[in-house]
């Protein structure tokens, strides 16, 4: 079994401007989806981990991935912790000092591969939902049956781990509904990280069913929340959901949507075509987006495609 080294510590954040600094003055660019683009790479993602199971068994394909996006035009690298968690890493024989040692190893793994371009580039530490810690899916359902508090008391180990690894942004991602939201958002109010916060949704409501502008609301007024929207959508409800993201909070939006192909749990596999067209960025744009990319089935050609776009308007 190939390991990640564990004696190098984390890349140091790369000095100059912040990732609030950069969505101020323009649009910035996020990768794509990070699964498909490991199984493009002949890589087995067939186990309740998913990615994460790679942080330890297989870490130059993580890098390797994300460095794929680097060369494609992505500025900020989404690391490879959505699925990881001490609960998941422990069911697997993973004890708590070695499943640390991997989420910050995810961090690191970003960071060098943001660096083979020599571009201005940042890292999103990913902290997926609580039912991708299950692995049955609930997280495009939530409503899980836990309270604030016992989703506070799961997200907060993960969350100051992958903070003192030392990221730029947090990124709350792929979040079905507001209870989780806000259990999230009071995890993070003293870990000193800035955070975006990205909704699942379906139409105008988050996956859970509730109104997107009170999903949005819950940001307003909170400096840390540096960007606010959704990802792993449908595009169509992205192209709503940001004007209703920057109406609710003024603040800047994050929108990543899927490839608009479907997936069929019977044949498992995806269905449809795909939806997602880069053109759709001007738009997003003038509706108040800062942050765009792609999330699954969204590989580098797409995000490519997106940074020629970028390019071309100016921004």
């Amino acid at each position: 079994m190939h390991t990640a080294r564990t004696s190098d510590p984390s890349p140091d954040p790369s000095p100059g401007r912040t990732l609030g600094d950069a969505l101020a003055e323009g649009t910035v660019l996020l990768d794509g989806g990070l699964s498909n683009q490991l199984e493009a790479q002949g890589c087995d993602l067939s186990d309740a981990l998913w990615s994460a199971r790679l942080l330890s068994d297989a870490p130059q394909q993580i890098e390797a991935a994300h460095a794929a996006y680097a060369r494609a035009g992505a500025q900020v690298l989404i690391t490879a912790s959505y699925q990881a968690t001490f609960e998941g890493f422990a069911r697997r024989g993973i004890g708590k000092g070695r499943a640390a040692e991997l989420m910050a190893g995810s961090v690191a793994a970003a960071r060098r591969a943001g660096a083979v371009t020599g571009r201005e580039s940042w890292v999103a530490a990913s902290v997926g939902p609580y039912g991708a810690m299950l692995a049955d899916g609930s997280e495009y359902r939530g409503r899980y049956g836990l309270t604030v508090r016992e989703l506070m008391r799961f997200h907060r180990p993960r969350a100051e781990t992958l903070a003192a690894a030392g990221p730029d942004v947090l990124a709350l991602e792929t979040v079905p509904d507001i209870d989780e939201a806000e259990a999230l958002l009071r995890v993070v109010q003293d870990l000193g990280v800035p955070v975006w916060l990205s909704y699942s949704v379906a139409g105008d409501r988050t996956r859970a069913g509730q109104p997107l502008t009170e999903a949005f609301g819950l940001v307003a007024g909170i400096d840390q929340v540096v960007a606010v929207g959704v990802n792993c959508c449908d595009p169509d409800d992205a192209d709503r959901a940001v004007e209703m993201a920057s109406a609710a909070t003024g603040k800047p939006v994050v929108v990543y949507p899927n490839s608009g192909e479907e997936w069929d749990a019977d044949s498992r596999d995806w269905t449809g075509r795909a939806t997602f067209e880069p053109g759709r960025v001007r738009d997003w744009q003038r509706a108040g987006a800062r942050l765009v990319g792609g999330c699954c089935r969204v590989g580098p050609s797409g995000i490519a495609a997106l940074a020629d776009r970028l390019r071309s308007s100016g921004a």
